[in-house]
Protein backbone atom coordinates (compact mmCIF):
# COMPACT_ATOMS: atom_id res chain seq x y z
CA UNK A 1 0.00 0.00 0.00
CA UNK A 2 2.79 2.12 0.88
CA UNK A 3 3.77 1.71 -3.07
CA UNK A 4 0.58 3.46 -4.41
CA UNK A 5 0.12 6.38 -2.25
CA UNK A 6 3.26 7.91 -4.26
CA UNK A 7 1.86 7.32 -8.17
CA UNK A 8 -1.30 9.26 -6.94
CA UNK A 9 0.88 12.25 -5.45
CA UNK A 10 2.52 12.42 -8.68
CA UNK A 11 -0.58 12.24 -10.81
CA UNK A 12 -2.33 15.28 -8.58
CA UNK A 13 0.80 17.53 -9.01
CA UNK A 14 0.83 17.85 -13.21
CA UNK A 15 -2.87 18.63 -12.58
CA UNK A 16 -2.31 21.07 -10.25
CA UNK A 17 0.41 23.36 -12.72
CA UNK A 18 -2.12 22.38 -15.81
CA UNK A 19 -4.02 24.47 -14.50
CA UNK A 20 -2.05 27.02 -13.26
CA UNK A 21 -0.15 27.38 -16.68
CA UNK A 22 -3.90 27.27 -18.19
CA UNK A 23 -4.82 30.10 -15.83
CA UNK A 24 -1.63 32.05 -16.88
CA UNK A 25 -2.17 31.78 -20.36
CA UNK A 26 -5.56 32.86 -20.22
CA UNK A 27 -3.98 35.90 -18.18
CA UNK A 28 -2.01 36.73 -20.98
CA UNK A 29 -4.34 36.83 -23.89
CA UNK A 30 -6.40 39.28 -22.37
CA UNK A 31 -3.57 41.58 -21.78
CA UNK A 32 -2.91 40.93 -25.11
CA UNK A 33 -6.09 41.46 -26.48
CA UNK A 34 -7.10 44.07 -24.59
CA UNK A 35 -3.58 46.25 -25.30
CA UNK A 36 -4.23 45.84 -29.26
CA UNK A 37 -7.43 46.84 -28.42
CA UNK A 38 -6.50 49.81 -26.47
CA UNK A 39 -4.20 50.58 -29.54
CA UNK A 40 -6.45 50.34 -31.47
CA UNK A 41 -8.84 52.76 -30.70
CA UNK A 42 -6.15 55.32 -29.30
CA UNK A 43 -4.48 55.26 -33.04
CA UNK A 44 -7.90 54.61 -35.06
CA UNK A 45 -8.50 57.96 -37.37
CA UNK A 46 -11.85 60.13 -36.66
CA UNK A 47 -14.11 59.79 -39.24
CA UNK A 48 -14.35 62.87 -41.70
CA UNK A 49 -16.93 65.64 -41.99
CA UNK A 50 -18.04 67.42 -44.56
CA UNK A 51 -15.47 70.08 -43.60
CA UNK A 52 -12.52 67.93 -43.59
CA UNK A 53 -10.37 66.70 -46.74
CA UNK A 54 -9.16 63.12 -46.68
CA UNK A 55 -6.48 63.33 -48.46
CA UNK A 56 -7.45 60.43 -50.45
CA UNK A 57 -9.61 61.29 -53.16
CA UNK A 58 -10.19 65.14 -54.08
CA UNK A 59 -14.01 66.25 -53.98
CA UNK A 60 -15.64 69.13 -55.34
CA UNK A 61 -15.78 70.78 -52.05
CA UNK A 62 -12.27 70.41 -51.42
CA UNK A 63 -11.72 71.61 -54.57
CA UNK A 64 -13.93 74.91 -54.90
CA UNK A 65 -12.67 75.57 -50.97
CA UNK A 66 -8.54 75.12 -51.89
CA UNK A 67 -9.66 77.51 -55.00
CA UNK A 68 -11.55 80.10 -52.40
CA UNK A 69 -8.07 80.10 -50.34
CA UNK A 70 -6.08 80.77 -52.92
CA UNK A 71 -7.49 82.42 -56.23
CA UNK A 72 -4.00 83.17 -57.44
CA UNK A 73 -2.81 79.46 -57.80
CA UNK A 74 -1.00 78.99 -60.81
CA UNK A 75 -3.09 76.76 -63.83
CA UNK A 76 -2.59 72.79 -64.09
CA UNK A 77 -2.26 71.88 -67.14
CA UNK A 78 -2.12 67.92 -68.72
CA UNK A 79 -0.44 67.42 -72.76
CA UNK A 80 -1.65 64.57 -74.00
CA UNK A 81 0.42 62.36 -76.81
CA UNK A 82 -0.46 63.62 -80.11
CA UNK A 83 -3.71 62.26 -82.16
CA UNK A 84 -3.73 61.77 -85.39
CA UNK A 85 -7.21 60.16 -87.09
CA UNK A 86 -8.53 60.15 -90.80
CA UNK A 87 -11.39 62.38 -90.78
CA UNK A 88 -15.03 61.78 -92.96
CA UNK A 89 -14.45 62.11 -96.62
CA UNK A 90 -16.23 64.69 -98.32
CA UNK A 91 -13.75 64.74 -101.84
CA UNK A 92 -11.00 63.74 -101.27
CA UNK A 93 -9.33 62.16 -98.17
CA UNK A 94 -8.41 64.12 -95.19
CA UNK A 95 -6.01 63.50 -91.93
CA UNK A 96 -6.21 65.77 -88.65
CA UNK A 97 -2.93 65.52 -86.55
CA UNK A 98 -3.30 67.65 -82.98
CA UNK A 99 -1.94 67.71 -79.52
CA UNK A 100 -4.64 68.95 -77.23
CA UNK A 101 -3.78 70.23 -73.77
CA UNK A 102 -5.51 69.69 -70.54
CA UNK A 103 -6.31 72.77 -68.05
CA UNK A 104 -7.68 70.76 -65.35
CA UNK A 105 -9.17 71.72 -61.73
CA UNK A 106 -6.21 70.97 -59.74
CA UNK A 107 -3.26 68.34 -59.54
CA UNK A 108 -4.74 65.69 -58.14
CA UNK A 109 -7.15 65.41 -61.06
CA UNK A 110 -3.93 65.14 -63.37
CA UNK A 111 -3.61 61.31 -61.68
CA UNK A 112 -7.17 60.39 -62.29
CA UNK A 113 -6.73 61.37 -66.27
CA UNK A 114 -3.52 58.58 -66.25
CA UNK A 115 -5.90 56.21 -64.82
CA UNK A 116 -8.25 56.62 -67.26
CA UNK A 117 -6.05 57.40 -70.03
CA UNK A 118 -6.96 54.57 -72.57
CA UNK A 119 -10.99 55.41 -72.20
CA UNK A 120 -9.60 58.91 -72.97
CA UNK A 121 -8.04 58.06 -75.72
CA UNK A 122 -10.44 56.03 -77.09
CA UNK A 123 -13.05 58.50 -76.90
CA UNK A 124 -11.12 61.27 -78.81
CA UNK A 125 -10.51 58.65 -81.23
CA UNK A 126 -13.97 58.63 -81.78
CA UNK A 127 -15.25 62.24 -81.46
CA UNK A 128 -12.47 63.36 -83.92
CA UNK A 129 -12.67 60.51 -86.56
CA UNK A 130 -16.65 61.30 -86.92
CA UNK A 131 -15.60 64.87 -88.27
CA UNK A 132 -15.45 66.25 -91.71
CA UNK A 133 -12.48 68.44 -92.48
CA UNK A 134 -14.86 71.16 -93.53
CA UNK A 135 -16.77 71.16 -89.65
CA UNK A 136 -13.26 72.08 -88.38
CA UNK A 137 -12.20 74.61 -90.83
CA UNK A 138 -12.87 77.30 -88.43
CA UNK A 139 -12.54 78.29 -84.76
CA UNK A 140 -16.03 77.64 -84.35
CA UNK A 141 -15.58 73.93 -85.43
CA UNK A 142 -12.55 73.66 -83.81
CA UNK A 143 -13.77 75.26 -80.61
CA UNK A 144 -16.86 72.84 -80.76
CA UNK A 145 -14.75 69.53 -81.04
CA UNK A 146 -12.58 71.09 -78.33
CA UNK A 147 -15.82 71.53 -76.27
CA UNK A 148 -17.21 68.25 -76.83
CA UNK A 149 -13.95 66.10 -75.91
CA UNK A 150 -14.29 68.40 -72.13
CA UNK A 151 -17.54 67.25 -71.58
CA UNK A 152 -16.98 63.63 -72.74
CA UNK A 153 -13.83 63.49 -70.31
CA UNK A 154 -15.70 64.65 -67.38
CA UNK A 155 -18.02 62.40 -68.26
CA UNK A 156 -15.41 59.70 -67.68
CA UNK A 157 -13.80 61.30 -64.90
CA UNK A 158 -16.37 62.59 -62.90
CA UNK A 159 -18.86 60.32 -63.88
CA UNK A 160 -22.51 61.23 -65.36
CA UNK A 161 -24.22 63.98 -63.91
CA UNK A 162 -26.97 63.87 -62.14
CA UNK A 163 -30.17 65.77 -61.27
CA UNK A 164 -32.58 65.29 -58.08
CA UNK A 165 -35.84 64.53 -58.67
CA UNK A 166 -38.30 64.39 -56.38
CA UNK A 167 -36.51 61.05 -54.00
CA UNK A 168 -34.75 59.76 -56.69
CA UNK A 169 -31.64 60.32 -58.85
CA UNK A 170 -32.10 60.86 -62.68
CA UNK A 171 -29.28 60.53 -65.11
CA UNK A 172 -29.05 64.17 -66.44
CA UNK A 173 -29.09 63.94 -70.58
CA UNK A 174 -25.91 65.16 -72.43
CA UNK A 175 -25.28 68.58 -72.11
CA UNK A 176 -25.12 70.59 -75.65
CA UNK A 177 -21.22 71.35 -75.29
CA UNK A 178 -20.69 75.47 -73.99
CA UNK A 179 -17.92 76.86 -73.88
CA UNK A 180 -17.59 77.07 -70.32
CA UNK A 181 -17.35 74.48 -67.87
CA UNK A 182 -18.51 73.90 -64.56
CA UNK A 183 -17.13 75.54 -61.72
CA UNK A 184 -16.51 71.81 -60.52
CA UNK A 185 -16.08 70.48 -63.64
CA UNK A 186 -11.91 68.28 -63.31
CA UNK A 187 -11.54 69.44 -67.23
CA UNK A 188 -11.91 72.96 -67.44
CA UNK A 189 -10.59 73.61 -70.66
CA UNK A 190 -9.66 71.45 -73.70
CA UNK A 191 -6.66 73.52 -75.80
CA UNK A 192 -4.66 72.46 -79.34
CA UNK A 193 -1.26 73.47 -79.35
CA UNK A 194 -1.22 71.91 -82.87
CA UNK A 195 -4.39 71.43 -85.35
CA UNK A 196 -3.53 70.10 -88.71
CA UNK A 197 -5.91 69.29 -91.35
CA UNK A 198 -3.94 67.15 -94.40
Amino acid sequence: MAEKKPETEEVQVPKKRGKLLLFIIIGVLVVVLGGGAAAYFLLKKKAPTDEEDTGDEPTAKSAKKARQQNPDAPPVFVKLEPFTVKLQTETQEAYLQTTPELRVLDAPVSDRIKQYMPEIRHKILLLMSGKRASELSSPQGVQKLANEIRVEMNTIIDGPKVKVKGKGKEPVEAPEADDRAGPDDSVQAVLFTSFIIQ
